[in-house]
């Protein structure tokens, strides 16, 4: 594997008879980061994570993962690298312990050493307590993170996570963030789908937005959250019979036309002072002699970000990709 990239990918197309899942996509991601890939139902977030996990041959294009072609040396990147589907793939006649004992004796572990690593993840993902329980009796979120264990039992370089954390709850979902900080420190590389925001904010170096097969930005969290405007000041004030002189204190000192929401007694407008025009604003408002209830700086969220870019709101998977036809896809 090269020193500088753990995946790289240029120009995948995929198409299905007329139907183009991809239109020409770029992914460089450097070793030992967190790349994530955010795109609305049917974007094409899955068909990539296919293609680069080797379970799909590319129509177009050219990618190699930890140093190998996907299409040339597909083994060699297997040996290299753990996938969590979106689906769990745990086998529900086998209990936590072994399911996985026997990925990892499928990874040609010697047992003990299979064993130990077993009860290590098991550890590791808080599911000690259920490791003699078979699997199907597992609730979804417990199923779930199994699952994830399982692909690390190799000790893999690369991971690709496809919506990760869905079913887990928020408990669940911050302990698994906690071990994949954890993987990174070790110089994992990971590449993650994600309909959680606050995830690709989270654990993220950089974001690719994905829409109609294409990748229509890109970027870290900051960077693309000012792709759709800078900082915002909010002003939430007590007397809302006063709401109109605060507006006019904001235009003043903001050289923007505020946002109202009379209801909310609040008031927001842009800014490009930072802090400093922060500062600006409550000193204008203290001359005023104006009970504040809240002042507040903030950037645009990512969701904002989301909905400018795309259009839509980002919700739920990627529609099923359909079932590989060549004689070529079948075999791999």
């Amino acid at each position: 594997m090269t020193n500088e990239h753990a995946i790289e990918a240029f120009g995948l197309v995929k198409r299905y008879g007329e139907k183009a899942a991809l239109g020409g996509v770029d992914i460089v991601v450097p070793t030992g980061t967190v790349t994530a890939v955010l795109g609305p139902n049917g974007a094409g977030k899955t068909t990539a994570v296919r293609i680069l996990s080797t379970l799909s041959v590319p129509t177009e294009g050219t990618a190699t993962v930890a140093g190998f072609d996907v299409t040339t040396h597909p083994t060699e990147v297997r040996r290299r690298i753990g996938l969590a589907a979106q689906d769990a793939t745990v086998d529900p006649l086998l209990t936590g312990h072994e399911n996985l004992v026997m990925i990892g004796e499928l990874h040609q572990l010697p047992r003990k050493q299979a064993k130990a690593r077993a009860t290590e993840l098991l550890d590791q993902f808080a599911l000690s307590d259920a490791s003699s329980k078979v699997a199907s009796a597992f609730s979804g979120g417990m199923r779930r993170r199994l699952d994830l264990a399982a692909t690390l039992v190799a000790r893999p370089q690369v991971l690709f996570l496809d919506e990760p954390t869905t079913g887990l709850d928020p408990r669940a979902r911050n302990d698994l963030w906690e071990v994949l900080e954890t993987l990174l420190g070790e110089g994992v590389t990971i590449l993650l789908t994600t309909q959680y925001l606050e995830e690709a904010d989270r654990l993220a170096d950089d974001i690719l937005v994905v829409d109609h097969g294409k990748v229509i930005a890109q970027g870290d969290a900051r960077s693309l959250k000012r792709q759709v405007g800078g900082d915002n000041i909010g002003v939430t004030i007590s007397d809302s019979s006063r709401l109109d002189d605060v507006v006019e204190i904001l235009r003043r000192v903001t050289g923007a036309d505020p946002i109202v929401d009379r209801p909310a007694r609040t008031a927001t407008a842009p800014t490009t002072g930072g802090v400093a025009g922060l500062a600006a604003v409550a000193n204008a408002l203290a001359e005023a002699d104006q009970e504040v209830e809240d002042l507040s700086l903030r950037q645009p969220t990512l969701d904002e970000v989301f909905l400018t870019l795309t259009g839509l709101p980002l919700d739920g998977d990627d529609d099923p990709e359909p079932t590989p036809r060549t004689p070529e896809e079948v075999t791999r």
